[in-house]
């Protein structure tokens, strides 16, 4: 008897899946549609090394005769409960997931293999995983290419271990900083997000891993910067901001996205039909997977009146996959009532079936013997000294000559690596990581003297440890105040059912960032506003070292720093990186993602609004502290005006090149990024916005060096949101700019005709 055709590795994959899908029942294929079950409760560790299968997961595949998808089943963190005393250390993570699957494959009917998904926020969030920095400190970075070589790494890892399915936050934007998850973003621009975007999906597939991209769509548009609220987006803010890098995603060649909380236009994405069919699927061709947020589905019971029919909502919108609800495991009871069409089941089932065939589950369902890339770590680090971003200096103290002999180190940041290595990390086996007081003390070496003192707490204003930190700057030549935020998460911290942290007004467990902590106010706690004074009045050059998830606002009183660093989260080892730059063995080369606000009372203050020529408050400025863009070095560069190979183009064929010659003009060696942005002056059918950037380039410049930088410019650069939002060329005058940042950019005027120019 001849094997079925879903068993034949050479038959076409859609033959596959039509033969599977017509063998199974209406359980089996409610069964494929599933995520309910928390990774963790599939397993006991018994021993070291030894560990078993669940009743919970032994009953959850018997109820389906299968398993759809099995979310985190190495995610380890304080709302799991997962540490090293009862979790899937590296060392047995293959053998662990192989008895996962051996269980599925060889115990049921059909023998389809489980999807094995789990987070990799900045590296799988598992025992033992690499841990790489924050997105947000990667979009600082403005290097797509290095991050791609990152996402590789932590691929290799996550396909060691059974993973297949990655899910990372892409898609968000920073458009309101109050909001705790800022740190999951690569910044405030859609075609900065769009690069690194791409280079995720490029970098995780080299690997064999699909990635699933978070969150579709709009999610950083929420009210007041609140985490899951409301979204006030029109359709067109919607296509010119917030879907640029889900296309970039989809064209990459994404396995699939996650349906975020918000609503668009009153429905939820994850009962979206506009989102979720009528643009990604028919307009788009995204022929992936759509999976829900966790418990996303329940909350549709409110319009829909019971889980029943919450499901049989959300599944004919375009949503594949559920993530622990109560909805989509009754989907069998809304085909039998009626509520949904067992055709919809099939459409989801049979993208779900067609990942896992792409995948090559049904071929070798079991850990291929990979070792991880060896990699991972010095990427990392790599990554941690690209997203370091120096917004402000006098240019004397630094980078610290051999002059300095006495560093008093200060701030509740100086000396934690949870508070520099962001939320959605795992516990790290004790001794990983480099704070930034241990980096210092590298790097300084034994002939000079580092001295450290806490000086405050991160939340607050107690002042009890100020004296101390006082007497320390006092005694040295350069104090380096760490400061900012942290998304460490305490093993006390309360959880929403979906794993959001819940921290109330007082925040004792000291959290300021993170999913599930928004802030009102911007500014830095008073604590450390007051020893930023205090260590400033005794007249000792201070450098302000910001390691935050968010850009905290900085008032003018920061004016008086002798230096200002963003190092945002930089990861495990972002210590060393912030030394490196610190006493000048790296150039400082990040550039803001994002724009820091003066104060949350003038947001929003993103780069890119509509050009309606506001003037500003009366009693503050409506400009950013420092501009999207923004960084310097230690070495001064001067730009040339740019130059266009042609002043006039048509709409039908707008190829032309755009040339700036940049010069080194003094100090150390430096790291360039030099920015292409695009405004339109007249034309257009819509509003403009003031600049869009539409272009970077890195370039390395020794003393006294000269580059000229080319941008090839053509229909992806000059095209906009037509009325139709479809992007296309418009008719009109625009200024192609270039510039270090976007509010320091000269222009050339380019000529867009309809016909043939």
């Amino acid at each position: 008897m001849s094997a079925p055709v879903y068993r034949d590795a050479d038959a076409p994959v859609a033959d596959r899946v039509r033969d599977l899908l017509g063998r199974m029942t209406l359980a089996e294929k409610v069964g494929q549609v599933n995520q309910r079950l928390y990774g963790w409760d599939a397993y006991e560790r018994m021993a070291a090394g030894e560990f078993r299968l669940t009743e919970a997961f032994r009953a959850e595949v018997a109820a389906y005769d299968g398993m759809g998808a099995l979310y985190g089943f190495q995610r380890a963190d304080p709302w799991s409960g997962v540490t090293f005393a009862d979790g899937i250390a590296a060392a047995d993570a293959a053998g662990v997931a192989d008895a996962v699957q051996r269980h599925v494959v060889e115990g049921t009917r059909l023998g389809i293999p489980v999807l094995m998904v789990e987070e990799v926020p900045h590296g799988h969030q598992a025992l033992d995983g690499t841990v790489l920095p924050v997105n947000l400190a990667v979009g600082a970075s403005w290097d797509p290419g290095l991050y791609e070589a990152a996402a590789a790494a932590a691929a290799a890892e996550l396909r060691s271990r059974g993973g297949h399915l990655a899910l990372v936050s892409a898609l968000d934007l920073v458009r309101d900083p109050r909001w705790g998850r800022a740190e999951e973003c690569f910044g405030e621009d859609p075609y900065l997000a769009a690069r690194f975007t791409e280079a995720l999906v490029r970098g995780m597939r080299s690997e064999g891993v699909g990635v699933v991209l978070k969150h579709f769509a709009g999610q950083g548009a929420t009210v007041g910067g609140r985490n899951s609220a409301a979204t006030e987006l029109g359709v067109r803010e919607l296509h010119e901001i917030h879907l640029a890098a889900a296309i970039a995603g989809v064209r990459a060649g994404a396995a699939g996205v996650m349906a975020a909380y918000n609503e668009f236009d009153g429905l939820p994405c994850a009962a979206n039909p506009y989102l979720l069919t009528e643009l990604l699927r028919e307009r788009w061709e995204f022929d992936g997977i759509v999976m829900a947020d966790g418990c996303a589905l329940d909350r549709l019971t409110r319009l829909a009146g019971d889980p029943v029919a919450a499901g049989a909502m959300a599944l004919p919108a375009g949503t594949d996959l559920s993530l622990w609800d109560g909805a989509f495991p009754r989907l069998g009871e809304a085909v039998e009532r009626g509520l949904v069409a067992e055709a919809a089941l099939d459409a989801a089932v049979a993208r779900v079936l067609t990942l896992k065939f792409r995948l090559g589950l049904f071929e070798n369902p079991y850990v291929d013997e990979r070792e991880p890339r060896p990699d991972a770590r010095e990427l990392s680090e790599r990554l941690a000294r690209a997203s370091v971003t120096l917004v402000g200096h006098d240019t004397r103290t630094l980078p610290l000559g051999p002059d300095v002999r006495r560093i008093a180190v200060i701030g509740p940041n100086a000396d934690s690596v949870p508070q520099q290595i962001g939320d959605y990390t795992a516990p790290q086996r004790p001794g990983t990581g480099v704070t930034v007081l241990d980096g210092i003390r590298a790097a300084a070496g034994p002939e000079r003297e580092v001295t450290y003192a806490r000086g405050c707490e991160l939340v607050g204003g107690d002042l009890s440890g100020q004296a101390h930190a006082v007497v320390t700057a006092a005694g040295a030549d350069v104090a380096v105040l760490v400061l900012g935020g942290s998304s460490a998460r305490e093993a006390d911290t309360r959880f929403e059912a979906n794993g959001a942290a819940v921290v109330t007004s007082g925040n004792p467990a000291g959290m300021t960032c993170g999913e599930g902590v928004d802030l009102a106010d911007l500014a830095l706690p008073a604590g450390q506003a007051a020893l930023f004074d205090a260590v400033a009045a005794t007249g000792v050059p201070v450098v302000v070292v910001l390691v935050q998830g968010r850009p905290h606002a900085l008032p003018e009183r920061f004016d008086r720093a002798a230096g200002v660093l963003c190092a945002w989260y930089p990861g495990p080892w972002g210590g060393r990186a912030v030394a490196d730059v610190l006493f000048g063995a790296v150039a400082p080369s990040g550039r803001l993602p994002v724009s820091v606000p003066r104060s949350a009372a003038q947001l929003p203050v993103f780069y890119n609004g509509k050009d309606h020529g506001y003037r500003g408050y009366v009693d503050q400025p409506a400009t950013a502290r420092h501009a999207f863009g923004h960084g310097l070095s230690y070495g001064t560069v001067r730009y040339g005006a740019p130059r266009l190979s042609r002043s006039t183009v048509s709409a039908a064929d707008p190829a032309l090149t755009c040339t700036v010659a940049v010069e080194h003009t003094g100090g150390a060696a430096v790291r360039e990024t030099v920015q292409l942005y695009v405004r339109r002056r007249s034309g257009g059918s819509s509003w403009p916005r003031v600049r869009e950037l539409r272009g970077f380039a890195q370039v390395d410049l020794g003393p006294g060096e000269r580059r000229e930088v080319v941008f090839e410019v053509g229909a992806e650069t000059l095209a906009s949101v037509g009325r139709d939002l479809e992007l296309v060329v418009e008719p009109g005058e625009l200024v192609l700019e270039t510039g270090p940042a976007s509010d320091r950019t000269r222009g050339a005027e380019l000529t867009v005709v309809r016909g043939i120019s």
